[in-house]
């Protein structure tokens, strides 16, 4: 076995469903690397369904570039050969974006990168596919009845759901296919998969990271953030994607930390909020046993853990952030969804239809109310650094007990939307099935380097999560 930096031990070799995991890139074999990268993903596709395409040209030409840079002694940046991969609501230049849905069947392929594409190669990193994602990217679980529900690799006699909407490259992060991959959270899309198939999610702050060639689901509330199998590829990763953005407004003028620079302080001394068992009324006995001893690793590091109850509850949060992104989903789509004729699922087309009727007058009024929520929060956090919470309450549930109308995942995740905080996932546990189980740190806007800095200290702490039952 080898060790990577945040002290969690890795199979050389083999992952979760027995899939084969890609060594670490080395400098100079940038090329053979990436096509063993590829290869692997041929080969599990088909049993994960985790890409809507391999980038085998790109990814080669990329490769190709950063050995013959090696060579000369250069490297492009950071990131230099690290395969990724990226949500397919997210522009790569030369590939359709088709946003997990027939609608675009016939997309034309997009001829910019995303702004946050762009500085990913920039850094050196090497698109090697792109990833299905939950139609418009819409929705928790990671189901998609359209074009095909990715599988949870860490159950492959079960179709369990993946977590979504960035289901695809939870998939693939939390497989061991890559290292990294791209994801977006309006509600919890990043840290949702990042929960249910064991990887580090960010949500990062607002205005952090340029969203320009993204499809839009909710301006207000969209963010763009890495998946990763460490928080320290998480940290790199957040280094080269944050920056403005000249056609994303929310990122001008924005405060930016190095990620990177206090990363290894650790926690001793910092005052941790515990949200109190009353606001999270779903979580499973399980995911509260792990989520204590989780609380005594951070404690037995220096922190000070103390009980924290929001000014308001999570489920008034969750449900007037869900009324916002349903006006702005209506919104940007209206056409779409108003044509009966338009293949869109209909789970994704009635949560749409939930923005039709909501009035100016009553937008205006819901906005007023979440900045003075937003007021009262950061008041109750005044002698905190940040909070702690299970990321979702329970293990991945099958497929097939899947309600459509139903989102108890948000009830963990979309208050961190609504209130401008960041938020971070990072593996905690495993279920007695041998499921992911993960611990949400969550900070004020532009602290994201913070909540990078506690969930490398408790990943440190932490040590290994053993073997998967599916490898």
């Amino acid at each position: 076995m080898a060790r990577d930096g945040g002290g969690k031990r890795r199979l050389e070799g083999i992952g979760a469903a027995g899939i084969k995991v890609q060594p670490e890139p080395q400098p100079g074999s940038c090329l053979g690397q990436i096509r063993a990268t590829l290869d692997a993903l041929a080969e599990a596709n088909p049993r994960l369904h985790a890409f809507t395409e391999i980038t085998t040209n790109h990814a080669v030409g990329g490769a190709e570039l950063a050995d013959k840079l090696a060579m000369v002694g250069a490297r492009l940046g950071p990131l230099h050969g690290l395969p990724i991969v990226v949500k397919d609501i997210i522009d790569v230049s030369g590939l359709a974006t088709r946003a997990g849905s027939l609608t675009r069947a016939e997309a034309r392929p997009a001829t910019y990168d995303a702004q946050v594409v762009s500085r990913l190669r920039a850094a050196g990193a090497v698109i090697v596919a792109k990833t299905h994602t939950v139609e418009y990217a819409f929705g928790g679980w990671g189901t998609n009845p359209a074009v095909g529900t990715p599988r949870n690799p860490w159950d492959m006699a079960e179709h369990r759901v993946p977590g979504g909407s960035s289901s695809g490259t939870g998939v693939a992060v939390g497989a061991g296919l890559v290292p990294a991959g791209l994801g977006t959270d309006t509600g919890g899309s990043v840290r949702q998969p990042a929960a249910m198939c064991g990887c580090v999610g960010l949500k990062t702050s607002i205005g952090l990271v340029g969203r320009s060639g993204v499809t839009p689901l909710s301006g207000v509330f969209d963010t763009v953030g890495p998946l990763t199998d460490t928080v320290r590829r998480a940290a790199q990763m957040l280094s080269v994607m944050q920056g403005e953005d000249p056609l994303d407004r929310s990122t001008q003028g924005v405060r930016r930390a190095d990620p990177l620079r206090d990363l290894e302080r650790g926690v001793a001394g910092l005052r941790l909020g515990r949200l109190v068992d009353e606001e999270l009324p779903l979580v499973t006995p399980e995911v509260g046993a792990a989520f204590k001893a989780a609380l005594r690793q951070l404690e037995q590091q220096g922190a000070v853990i103390v009980p924290f109850k929001p000014p308001r509850s999570l489920t008034d949060y969750m449900r007037r952030c869900g009324v916002m992104i349903a006006v702005e989903a209506y919104a940007n789509h209206r056409a779409l969804v108003e044509n009966a004729g338009t293949p869109l699922n209909a789970a994704v087309r009635t949560r749409m239809l939930g923005g039709k009727t909501v009035s100016a007058a009553e937008l205006l009024a819901e906005e007023a109310e979440r900045q003075r929520a937003i007021g009262e929060f950061l008041s109750s956090m005044d002698r905190l650094d940040a909070l702690l919470l299970p990321t979702a309450p329970f293990a991945a549930i099958p497929v097939r007990e899947v309600d459509e109308a139903q989102t108890p995942l948000g009830l963990h995740n979309r208050f961190v939307n609504y209130l401008e905080l960041c938020g971070l996932a990072v593996p905690m546990g495993l279920s007695r099935q041998g499921l992911p189980l993960s611990l949400q740190i969550v900070a004020r806007r532009l602290d994201d380097p913070l909540a990078l800095r506690i969930g490398h200290a408790y990943e440190t702490a932490r040590g290994a999560l053993g073997k998967p039952t599916s490898a």
